[in-house]
């Protein structure tokens, strides 16, 4: 059973001229949505990230637990969108409240960005400071190498936006017989992983910790980076991944798998959660 996702107006029709062999007529086309979201916590700034709208909620609580913000998911409060925003614009403001006794540290945030950022330090610090910012440890399980083929095919099979768009990425969370548990869609790929793992944030409680995250195109630093604060030790994806990725996942304990196509892959950190 595919599960659903409640992200909603993801595209627009636009007027396009479209070419196909010698003719060229305009015609209306779908186009992905992308929009800014600014992230407050008690009325404060956080971040703005642009996003794909729909399933704002998830992404926030996501966003939180990757980038270190919330030591876990207990530690999170409400969500709401903001309806004092200036200029008025709701749905892309929310707010965020922590959890009672879950103190707010703003100069504290603004570190955690700049050490968990893979444009803001160099590599090894900050390969160390995600080492640092992990609360949990990572399970382990076995996955076929069968069971790894077949994934792609799930994933786009269930990308219900992208068949409309052609234009967003997916992030997909299976477990270890290739089960769908739960896939989110949006123009940037870590905002698609954000909302996955706030998938479960929002409800109170981390992902399945014998999960295996599945993304479309390639794997960054970044990726890694929220598998491993989320408590997800296996990453698939259908394209390669950067060095610094490659690096992280060693150090960090993940598998790292890639270029999933067909009856191949290739494994780049840790091939013990893999059966061969």
């Amino acid at each position: 059973m595919k599960p659903a996702s409640s992200a909603q107006g993801l595209a627009e029709r636009r007027r396009v001229v479209v070419r196909d062999g010698a003719a060229a007529d305009p015609e209306p086309d779908v186009v992905t949505v992308e929009e800014p979201l600014e992230i407050r916590i008690d009325d404060e700034p956080v971040a703005v990230v642009m996003r794909t709208p729909g399933d704002d909620f998830d992404l926030v609580a996501g966003f939180l637990l990757t980038e270190a913000i919330l030591p876990e998911p207990a530690a999170l409060g409400t969500l709401s969108y903001c309806p004092s925003a200036s200029p008025p614009n709701e749905r892309n403001v929310v707010d965020v409240r922590l959890a009672e006794g879950v103190p707010f540290d703003g100069a504290g945030i603004k570190r955690n960005f700049y050490a968990t950022s893979s444009c803001g330090v160099c590599g090894k610090a900050s390969i160390d400071q995600v080492r640092l910012q992990a609360r949990r440890d990572l399970a382990d399980f076995e996955v076929a190498g069968a069971t790894l083929h077949g994934l792609p095919d799930r994933l786009r099979t269930a990308q219900d936006q992208f068949e409309r768009t052609g234009s967003l990425h997916a992030a997909g969370l299976f477990d270890p017989a290739g089960e769908l548990l739960a896939l989110r869609e949006d123009v940037g790929r870590h905002n698609a992983v954000d909302k996955l793992v706030g998938h479960h944030v929002a409800a109170g409680r981390w992902p399945p910790p014998a999960a295996i995250l599945m993304v479309s195109g390639r794997t960054s630093f970044e990726i890694v980076q929220k598998a491993r604060l989320a408590g997800i030790g296996f990453i698939a994806s259908v394209s390669g991944p950067s060095s610094l990725a490659v690096d992280l996942a060693l150090e960090a304990g993940v598998t790292l798998t890639g270029f999933v196509r067909g009856r191949g892959f290739n494994v780049y950190a840790n091939p013990g959660r893999l059966r061969l």
